[in-house]
């Protein structure tokens, strides 16, 4: 495993971050999260990441109503030592029914990693990151607690999540003006069926210094199956651009990914994460596992070279769509107010 530092920083970080979303106590969660491995189960994928010499690993408060910081906490006490590994968490979300449950006011974002930090059993995150934008509380506001939380010691650097290239931009200009903490990673979704990012938001992190550990990158599993086919898991992936205006790309694409895949003798998850690995500023893409193959396929994808004729292939049929994954409301679907955490 190779490591690398995380935007400009010197945090050294390896080239896949484990996503932990899909570790946690389904029945906490609701519905959405049917897919979810539990504890007994998830421990195996902890393990074998950390084998393979993955130290990232992310999750966020709003998983599987925060059992996913409990699951990712007590399973890195048992396995690894916390000076080696890299810990990541989000807030945004709305954690428990309130009004001033989730977004990224001061008091929310104090609360959210109190709460976090209590779940991960941890003193501090490596990586604090805003899930989303807030459009209900002024920049200022929020960039001046994440400085603060930073200075407490709770977080070591902070990141950010899918938004607007101009949001972004904004939230580092504000933290320039103020002399404040800035964000050293985007995590934003990046994959062969949903290439918007590469307009504005993968230059602008490559002319900042800023880490890139892109979310989704087989597009929720469907760069590795026959187009028509349909999961939990895939059906669970409603803040992704799928739509049926672009199934024949993507169908081209996938089918696309299976050919290069064929002919290398190499499964199609490691042409889709080779293909990710070799953009220009992609820090550590972020792997979600619940299967043995998922963490190999992606380890697989590192050592995979392809070729700039391969390259073109896959990307010829792509077709430009509209912008997704940006933003969700702070009491969506994903029933995050159900269940454990809306009893803390």
């Amino acid at each position: 495993m190779d490591y690398v530092n995380l935007g400009h920083t010197g945090l050294k970080v390896s080239r896949l971050c484990l996503g932990c979303m899909s570790f946690g106590d389904a029945s906490a969660g609701g519905s959405f999260w049917s897919w979810v491995l539990d504890e007994r189960d998830s421990r195996a994928y902890f393990r074998q990441a950390l084998e393979a010499g993955i130290n990232f690993f992310d999750t966020a408060n709003i998983y599987t109503a925060g059992t996913s910081e409990e699951f990712t906490g007590r399973a890195l006490r048992d396995m690894a030592c916390r000076d080696e590994v890299v810990v990541a968490t989000k807030a945004y979300g709305a954690w428990r029914k309130g009004p001033n449950a989730g977004g990224l006011s001061r008091k929310a974002l104090f609360e959210a990693i109190d709460q976090s930090l209590t779940r991960l059993g941890m003193d501090h995150v490596d990586l604090f990151q805003i899930h989303r934008f807030d459009d209900n509380t002024p920049v200022a506001e929020t960039m001046e607690a994440l400085h603060d939380i930073v200075k407490a010691g709770k977080a070591r650097y902070i990141g950010a999540s899918s938004m607007m290239a101009w949001q972004f931009s904004k939230m580092q200009y504000t933290a320039d003006r103020h002399g404040w903490t800035r964000f050293v990673s985007m995590q934003p979704q990046v994959n062969l069926l949903y290439r918007e990012e590469e307009r504005e938001m993968l230059p602008l992190c490559r002319d900042m210094g800023v880490g890139v550990i892109p979310w989704s990158p087989l597009a929720g599993g469907r760069l590795v199956r026959p187009a028509d086919t349909s999961t939990p898991r895939t059906e669970a992936n409603r803040y992704s651009s799928f739509s049926k205006d672009y199934e024949a790309n993507d169908r081209r694409i996938i089918d696309t990914v299976a050919d290069i895949a064929r002919a290398r003798n190499v499964t199609p998850a490691a042409v889709a994460h080779a293909w990710l690995q070799q953009k220009p500023g992609i820090t550590a893409p972020i792997i979600g596992a619940t299967k043995p193959h998922h963490l190999t396929d992606a380890i697989a994808g590192l050592e995979l070279q392809l070729t700039a004729d391969e390259v073109a292939a896959l990307e010829q049929p792509y077709d430009v769509r509209p912008v997704s994954g940006v933003s969700f409301p702070l009491g969506d679907d994903f029933e995050l107010t159900l269940g454990k955490m809306d009893k803390q």
